[in-house]
């Protein structure tokens, strides 16, 4: 590590004092006719001598613009461009003219269709209408990078260290590959795998359904699309990467991907296994390698965790393979087809250990635990995508879906309960084996149909679903109670359980025009009915027949449940280029209905009407900034197991009862966000603030006897809220043309407000965190990268109830990543975290969490080796505390340990005309 400082030291100093020419060009921007200023032109300096790029920017809502920095080259080219305009182009010399003021530059109406778009290609950024789009070229980043290491050299984009994609603060939820899935809904699989040299343009956008695309109605301002285009020439051939690996401890991991496009014709298949906690793809991808994740963290309520992130349904060591393929065409004028099918199959084991201290009104009690479990998975899913253009006026789309799992669980557990004394009261030991098969089928049908050119439109949507589970368990448990009045019970069990959902769900909307294109008055009409049945049938077993023959009443159940939800509902919609609104209001009719064959006398049928209400507002300050808000009003009808007056007494130290007298919860949200990204200053700036509160929550309600055996049921409370709120600064300093600082600022509000009725004592928690944090990334060139990132983090939680103990917690994080390439084939990247909690008791108060790996490139950078190490300072553990309103809990379980690994990753690609790999290097 010391010899990595001082390559970084030497290499800040040789940047300093190498030949630079400082720069500042401006001027305004106007068509040459109406002499109009132009709003988001985009302006680029290039080096004359090979065409990268030095610098860029978009003019503001008066056409001025602004491009300063400095570059280690003298002669440079201006390039401006505008859709519809021709291009503007002029070389400058910076060590003669290092200030340059253009005055007035008129750009006239295009006059070449063909040189419009071959220029317009060059310009690092282009604004059309509501889609930002990168041209790639323009973004240096290593040779192997895929799209993850891409989007994260784009200005607004951050990615963070589970995949998470955020556009100036609003979150990503889908990505395309030339306009359609890829791999379904997961976009980690195509950040991840697709290399970056295959992709021309990223194109950002508001999220839209194919239906609103066509009907013409605005997407989702809160979320953004990706879509990555392909060049045509590039767009045939075949591509993929191939990457295995073994190290210590019996690890290993091995994984594969091809590809083959035809232009709209595209097939891929994959494959995975590994036992290093990984989902699988990341090819050895030095910064996404480790799946179980690493890092020390600490959260609000003061729990904390060594290592931590879970993967595949808990902590534990965890096995798993996956496959895949997907297949997207378009077969003829307006028939697209896209189809894939994705099998996971995993084996986890855990050990586990929990501790908990709770404390009553009037008195305090523990309880102990002890658990293992294995759980075998399979999961096989297939999903199509059907879209059927009539005419350009009629759309159908049908995405199918089916799902098929298997599961097998062996659980153990040892639990028992002592008073403040330290006392035995009560203790639980169970073994359990279940195994279990389940099919899911979903289909949903789109129809779009518009009329006339004022934006009327109808729509309707048809969804149906069909569950069916079939499962066995077997269980064989003690519960011994003791103190005054002790009993013991001995459970020899099994239970055979079928589960049925049929569920169909209808909406229809017609838009009806006010004013063309503007405003407008949309009817809609909801339906939804989910029909569940169940029947679980438990018998207890016979020791005269040698076999489960006896019939156990309380632990069965078969009944039918129907939840029938009618809305209707009108929605005034006023949209113009710079703002939108909507408000909507409708009445939610809604009736439950139980029938139970087994215990008529708990049938029963419910009726709430409530209404609903949902406003949004967006204004478009201009090319830079937005600020969105929404309310709404959501009505909640309580759930069947929460109304039903039976009583679940599979755990008998702990016995849970519905409440049918029950009311709906009415819940009122608010959200609002403002982000605005300056071009010109390079600086960026989202913030958010959002919260609900709920009146007639459902709530627990529940009485501990002398044993400390709890019996529960459910209650409405008001009063409980929850807020949050964040703001994140970020910019952009470009020392010259291969140095950056990418500097960040941030912080994250939480509170909430809780409640829970403990022997007939409400009790409030009130919870308030703050998280502010500081990082920044410096890049040098392609040689050196360091990414440090620090968080602190204070929390407070307040009980109403005196002998609660009010609980806060100050924790430290500080997270450092590096990147150096030195040899130019040699990459060594680091990631080191370290947390410090001076509140946790009974754990270390710090840990580190090192992972590290040497990546060495050949076969004309084709293929590489790479020797990683995880946990390299053998310190992760699974050790947590929780403080909630009534308990602290300390816990522990199984995770991955220290191991080393020596990998190998080839990458084939015939894209394009010659068959050859692509490389760019740009100097942004």
């Amino acid at each position: 590590m010391k010899n990595l400082f001082i390559a970084i030291a030497l290499i800040l100093s040789f940047s300093a004092h190498a030949q630079s020419y400082k720069f500042r060009i401006s001027g305004k921007i106007q068509t040459e006719k109406e002499k109009m200023p132009i709003e988001a032109a985009t302006v680029h300096l290039e080096k004359v001598k090979d065409s990268s790029i030095v610098s860029y920017t978009i003019s503001d809502d008066k056409g001025y613009f602004a491009l300063e920095g400095k570059a280690f080259h003298k002669d440079v080219k201006l390039f401006i461009s505008f859709i519809g305009m021709d291009n503007y182009s002029k070389l400058i010399s910076l060590d003669k003219t290092p200030d340059v003021n253009l005055g007035t530059i008129n750009l006239k109406e295009e006059s070449n269709m063909l040189n419009e778009v071959v220029i317009k290609s060059r310009a690092p950024i282009t604004i059309k209408k509501d889609t930002l789009e990168f041209n790639v070229k323009s973004f240096k980043t290593k040779k192997d990078a895929n799209v993850e290491d891409l989007l994260k050299k784009l200005p607004g984009v951050e990615v963070d260290e589970e995949g998470k994609i955020t556009v100036n603060g609003k979150p990503v939820n889908k990505i395309l590959v030339n306009g359609k899935p890829f791999f379904g809904n997961d976009p980690t699989i195509t950040t991840k795998n697709l290399s970056k040299e295959i992709i021309e343009k990223v194109q950002i956008t508001d999220t839209k359904s194919k239906s609103e695309a066509f009907s013409g109605e605005k997407g989702d301002a809160n979320n953004q699309t990706i879509n990555l285009t392909i060049k045509k020439e590039n767009n045939k051939g075949w591509f993929g990467r191939v990457s295995a690996g073994g190290g210590t401890d019996e690890r290993y991991e091995g994984a594969t991907m091809v590809n083959r496009f035809d232009n709209n014709q595209r097939f891929s298949v994959l494959a995975s296994a590994n036992n290093i906690n990984s989902p699988g793809f990341s090819f050895g991808e030095i910064q996404k390698m480790f799946g179980n994740g690493s890092g020390v963290w600490f959260s609000g309520n003061g729990s904390f965790s060594v290592g931590g992130r879970r993967f595949g349904g808990g902590s534990g060591i965890i096995t798993s393979k996956t496959a895949g393929a997907t297949y997207a065409d378009e077969y003829g004028k307006g028939f697209d087809v896209n189809a894939d099918y994705f099998y996971s199959g995993s084996n986890s084991k855990d050990v586990s250990r929990n501790n908990r201290e709770f404390t009553l009104p009037d008195r305090r009690y523990f309880t102990n635990s002890n658990s293992n479990s294995d759980n075998e998975n399979h999961n096989h899913s297939i999903n199509a995508e059907l879209d059927i253009e009539i005419d350009s006026t009629f759309l159908i789309n049908v995405n199918p879906s089916f799902i098929l799992n298997q599961r097998e669980s062996i659980f153990n557990t040892f639990e028992e309960s002592l008073d403040e004394n330290q006392v035995v009261t009560n203790e639980f030991n169970s073994s359990t084996f279940s195994k279990s098969d389940a099919k899911n089928f979903q289909n949903r049908i789109d129809i779009t149909k518009r009329f006339g050119k004022k934006g009327s439109f109808i729509k309707a949507t048809v969804e149906n679903q069909i569950d069916q589970s079939d499962g066995e368990d077997f269980n064989n448990s003690t519960i011994n109670i003791f103190g005054t009045t002790p009993s013991s019970e001995i459970r020899n069990q099994k239970s055979t359980i079928d589960n049925e959902l049929n569920s169909i769900r209808s909406r229809i909307s017609y838009r009806i025009p006010l004013i063309a294109k503007k405003l407008f008055i949309d009817t809609k009409y909801r339906f939804r009915r989910d029909e569940r049945t169940n029947v679980e049938s438990t018998f207890d077993f016979d020791n005269n027949t040698n076999d489960f023959t006896i019939f156990n009443t309380d632990l069965s159940s078969n009944f039918t449940y129907n939840d029938i939800t009618k809305t209707p509902s009108i929605d005034l919609v006023y949209n113009v280029k710079k703002w939108r609104f909507s408000f909507e209001v409708g009445q939610v009719n809604r009736t439950l209905e139980n029938i139970d064959l087994l215990r008529p006398n708990l049938s029963l049928e419910k009726d709430f009407n409530n209404i609903t209400l949902d406003g949004t507002f967006r204004y478009r300050f201009d090319s830079k900034a937005s600020v969105y808000f929404n309310y709404s009003l959501d009505n909640n009808a309580p759930s069947l197991n929460q109304l039903q007056p039976f009583s679940d007494v599979t755990n008998p130290s702990n016995i849970i009862t519905g409440n049918p007298n029950l009311k709906p919860s009415q819940t009122h949200r608010i959200y609002a966000n403002f982000n605005k990204y300056n071009w010109q200053k390079r600086t960026g700036f989202f913030m958010y603030m959002g919260g609900s509160l709920t009146n007639n929550q459902i709530v627990n309600r529940t009485s501990i006897d002398d044993n400390l055996v709890r019996t529960s049921t459910y209650d409405n409370a008001d009063g409980v809220y929850d807020f949050w709120s964040g703001a994140n600064y970020n910019k952009n300093i470009k020392l010259d043309s291969i140095t950056t600082i990418n500097l960040r600022l941030g912080t994250r509000v939480n509170g909430n407000r809780s409640v829970n009725i403990l022997n007939d004592v409400d009790n409030i928690a009130e919870t308030l965190s703050v998280t502010p944090n500081i990082g920044f990334s410096f890049n040098w060139n392609k040689i050196v990268s360091i990414e440090p990132r620090y968080d602190l983090t204070f929390s407070k939680t307040s009980y109403n109830v005196d002998s609660f103990l009010d609980q806060e917690f100050t924790s430290h994080r500080v997270r450092i990543r590096t990147k150096t390439n030195v040899p130019k084939k040699l990459e060594w990247r680091n990631d080191v975290n370290y947390t410090y909690n001076p509140n946790v008791i009974g754990f270390n108060q710090s840990a580190w969490f090192w992972n590290s790996t040497l990546a060495y490139s050949i076969l004309n950078d084709k293929a590489t080796i790479t020797l990683k190490a995880y946990d390299l300072l053998n310190q992760n553990t699974n050790a947590r505390r929780i403080a909630t309103a009534n308990y602290i809990e300390d816990s522990e379980s199984t995770v991955l340990q220290q191991y080393f690994m020596l990998g190998f990753s080839w990458k084939f690609n015939s894209l394009g005309k010659k068959g050859k790999i692509r490389d760019y290097d740009f100097s942004f």
